[in-house]
């Protein structure tokens, strides 16, 4: 038997936001996106939750009953328990004294029934604000540096991450929908070129010339900007996502064994960070001095690793309003730090 009407997801409704739920958590009694279910269940505290599908739960129990409203308390047991997590690591030298100061908060402007989806963001040349909205419709999204809606931009497919290569260009990946990365222009945004991968293009990075792109089961291919394949890098792990360069090193996040890398162009691996207190570590951005910042989705944290990978410390919190942090830029001009929550919501800080 049928619900008359869809049932939405729990966590996406506590945030102001209508998406129908594809499963049903019986321990939490609400409805969960795809995207609520994969954290649902990497969540330590929930993993022995049982959650079926919502066909399969109103084939056993008849009709669901929609939540119209999702209180505090009905939804405490998504948040993270910052005091089981959270370690105290020693800081010293520049990062005892590192401070984030909160310039700009806002909410993406929100399209009819879906969530915003940001996996990637950039600050660019112009100070405006480029974000991909992986999510029902093929657009990058740009907003002025001071929060207001400049356009919604169509491209070939959901958009996955951005890289600037020059104040003309960017480079744009598609993650699961599509085996190519294209060019595009800065001013009008229309593609000037588009370039094969050997599979799906996920993190992608530029640095002198050379186009850095998370492709393929466990490597990075390296490129100019013809296309022409230059190298293939291996990685440590299968399970990375995002990666940046700056200079001589390719910094990049394995979200499933929480580790942070840190290698030479070349692929030789210099160091790698596991912090307990970072869970499921996604985007990944770095500072003039090579420092790295990195967002935990699960943790709900940003976490800043000294540039020899010795020392760490953690600047923001879910407290500061992190709430499943996916993307995060650095703006070497203005020293500005670019972060973006699942739902839209963006804040910008100044690095002090």
């Amino acid at each position: 038997m049928a619900s008359d009407k869809p049932v939405p997801c729990g966590p996406c409704k506590f945030d102001d936001f209508t998406i129908e739920a594809g499963s049903w958590c019986t321990n939490c009694e609400e409805g969960l996106c795809e995207d609520c279910e994969n954290v649902h269940r990497k969540i330590k505290l929930l993993r022995n939750h049982k959650v079926i599908s919502i066909d399969d739960y109103l084939e056993d129990f008849g009709q669901i009953k929609v939540l119209e409203s999702c209180t505090e308390l009905e939804f405490r047991d998504y948040k993270i328990d910052q005091t089981k997590i959270e370690t105290k690591v020693p800081t010293s030298g520049i990062l005892s004294d590192m401070k984030l100061q909160l310039i700009k908060t806002f909410q993406m402007k929100r399209e009819t029934d879906y969530v915003i989806d940001v996996r990637g963001c950039v600050i660019l040349p112009n100070g405006n604000l480029l974000m991909t909205n992986y999510s029902k419709q093929n657009q990058l999204v740009e907003y002025k540096y001071t929060g207001e809606h400049m356009r919604d931009i169509q491209v070939s497919a959901l958009p996955f991450f951005i890289a600037v290569i020059d104040p003309n260009r960017i480079a744009v990946t598609y993650g699961d929908t599509a085996k190519f990365l294209e060019i595009r222009n800065t001013h009008s945004f229309r593609a000037e070129k588009e370039i094969r991968l050997p599979s799906k293009g996920y993190g992608v990075s530029h640095e002198d010339g050379r186009l850095y792109v998370k492709s393929g089961n466990s490597t990075i291919q390296v490129m100019d900007l013809s296309g022409k394949q230059l190298e293939t890098l291996k990685l440590s792990s299968d399970s990375v996502l995002n990666i940046t360069t700056s200079r001589d090193k390719i910094f990049y996040t394995d979200y499933k064994k929480n580790i942070v890398h840190c290698c030479r162009l070349n692929g030789e691996e210099l160091w790698q960070v596991k912090r307990e207190s970072v869970s499921h570590p996604y985007g990944v951005t770095v500072d003039h001095d090579r420092n790295v910042y990195v967002v935990g989705l699960v943790s709900n944290n940003l976490t800043i690793i000294q540039q020899d990978g010795k020392d760490s410390k953690t600047l923001l919190t879910e407290s500061d309003g992190l709430f499943y942090p996916q993307a995060v830029d650095f703006d070497m001009d203005k020293r500005t730090l670019l972060i973006c929550n699942k739902g839209g919501k963006v804040s910008m800080y100044k690095v002090v």
